[in-house]
């Protein structure tokens, strides 16, 4: 039997993802933003607060990266998730992590996150309970070390983080479960 748990936001996996911006003096803004996922083959949406710098750095340079936080990196993954930038201006500095400039786009890329989307902002969604920010996907960049053999990236070298909104827990991928279009096969004969 069920038990009601009332309205709460009851999807897991979330990724924990680390949005990359150039505030007004190309100062380096790293962000932990959880409501993200992809919206469409290039694009990537962030449901953000208006209030947060890092928006205020994607209207200014209408460009961010999007990073797959890691467990390596957890601590600061988290640290960047706790702090704001409207208050802490030396925030990434103390995080101790270093970032390059990217190469496509006017932000900045986190050198030991292991995979990272560099965007160009697409557009902004603005409805009365909706702020979302979509970028268009212009390249995504990974370590050596997460590829696979075949050249694509390899979930379980990844070890990207994922949050649980149920009890603020942060979890690994675990084993593979099957094998996405094809396990369901069996049930088109019927």
């Amino acid at each position: 039997m069920k038990k009601d748990l009332g309205a709460i936001p009851a999807v897991f996996p979330m990724p924990v993802l680390m949005i990359g911006t150039y505030d007004e003096e190309d100062k380096v803004d790293v962000m932990n933003a959880a409501w993200g996922q992809i919206c469409d083959y290039d694009k990537i949406i962030l449901s953000l607060t208006e209030t947060h710098k890092t928006t205020a750095n994607i209207r200014l340079h209408k460009a961010f990266t999007v990073a797959l936080a890691d467990v390596a990196h957890m601590k600061e993954a988290d640290y960047f998730g706790m702090v704001s930038a409207n208050q802490k201006k030396d925030k990434f500095e103390i995080s101790g992590l270093h970032a390059v400039q990217s190469t496509h786009v006017h932000a900045p890329v986190v050198e030991e996150f292991p995979l990272v989307m560099e965007c160009e902002l697409f557009e902004i969604i603005e409805t009365e309970s909706i702020f979302g920010v979509v970028g268009k996907i212009v390249n995504v960049s990974a370590d050596e070390k997460v590829l696979s053999e075949n050249g694509k990236v390899d979930v379980n070298r990844l070890n990207a983080l994922m949050f649980d909104q149920f009890q603020n827990g942060y979890y690994t991928v675990g084993e593979k479960a099957g094998q996405a279009f094809s396990i369901g096969k069996e049930l088109l004969k019927e």
